[in-house]
C-alpha cells in the first residue's frame, strides 16, 4: 500500500485533502486487507476503464459531441491556473 500512495498524483484542486495521505496512513492500519490493496491497485491501473470500454457514441454524445473533450481541457486549463476571459463567462461562449 505503501508503494502505491507513493505512485499516487496529487491532487490540484484539493491541496489540502490528498488520497495520497490517506492511503499512507491506510497502509499501517493493522486491518488492512489483501482485497483493500488489490482494489487500490486496480483503481491506480485503471483496470476498470480497460475492462469497461466505453463507446464513441457514449463519449461524444450526439446532442453535444465536443462536451467531454471541452470539460477534459477546461480541468487541464484549471490545474494551470488559465481561466476563462470574463466575456466568454458573460455571453456563455466556450
Amino acid at each position: 500500500m505503501q508503494r502505491i500512495a507513493a505512485n499516487w498524483p496529487a491532487d490540484p484542486f484539493r491541496p489540502t485533502v490528498q488520497l495520497k495521505t490517506f492511503m499512507e496512513s491506510l497502509a499501517e492500519h493493522p486491518n488492512l486487507t489483501p482485497a483493500a490493496v488489490r482494489a487500490s491497485e486496480a483503481i491506480q491501473n485503471d483496470v476498470f476503464k480497460q475492462k469497461y470500454m466505453l463507446s464513441q457514441r457514449m463519449l461524444q454524445p450526439a446532442s453535444y459531441p465536443q462536451y467531454y473533450s471541452r470539460l477534459v481541457e477546461a480541468f487541464d486549463k484549471s490545474a494551470q491556473g488559465i481561466g476563462r476571459p470574463w466575456w466568454k463567462i458573460f455571453f456563455n461562449i466556450w
